[in-house]
């Protein structure tokens, strides 16, 4: 299967969760995710506001939040197809831009640099078991990635694992994976 078809089979599957089946695999994340040495260490994470289907995000940056962890956010700049982060202390400092995503209001002072952030966490659709992922299509976070040297981490279900992941030379795998049953890589 392609990138496109695996992409689309797997919305497809994660729309039809039930709110209960969601939120159970949710509360799964983040108690494997807090309890991870990556997280524990982290000191500055990286995390997108997730929308729709995806994984919650909010409540993960809530939790950074309370531990007085640094959130910093992306936000895409299309014509350069790059990431910048920003600091982000405050669900009020996001604005909704194309496809309806909320990012950072870009202040120049919140701007972080990439080799200070500890911890990304990566989004993405499909999955394999070395960390290659299927994301939305734009290689936003492939190009972050290659040049980011410290921790990635993807949250996923163990649904959005395929073993037949097709792999392009400029796909960067993420560091780990961190499933409802627990690490995977």
């Amino acid at each position: 299967m392609d990138k496109i078809a695996l992409r689309k089979k797997t919305i497809a599957h994660l729309k039809k969760l039930s709110h209960h089946e969601k939120q159970y695999i949710e509360e799964q994340l983040r108690n494997h995710l807090f309890s991870s040495p990556e997280w524990m260490k982290a000191n500055v994470i990286g995390i997108t506001i997730a929308r729709g289907f995806e994984w919650d995000t909010r409540e993960i940056i809530k939790q950074g939040w309370k531990q007085e962890k640094e959130i910093v956010v992306p936000k895409c700049y299309p014509e350069e197809k790059k990431l910048v982060f920003y600091r982000m202390s405050s669900f009020d400092e996001l604005e909704t831009v194309y496809y309806n995503l909320l990012e950072p209001k870009p202040v120049e002072q919140h701007k972080v640099k990439h080799s200070s952030i500890d911890l990304v966490m990566v989004p993405g659709i499909v999955f394999n078991e070395k960390g290659y992922r299927i994301g939305f299509g734009g290689g936003y976070y492939d190009r972050f990635l290659s040049t980011y040297t410290n921790t990635s981490l993807s949250l996923l279900s163990t649904s959005q694992l395929a073993s037949n992941l097709p792999v392009a030379e400029h796909d960067i795998p993420v560091n780990k994976l961190i499933t409802e049953v627990g690490m995977l890589t």
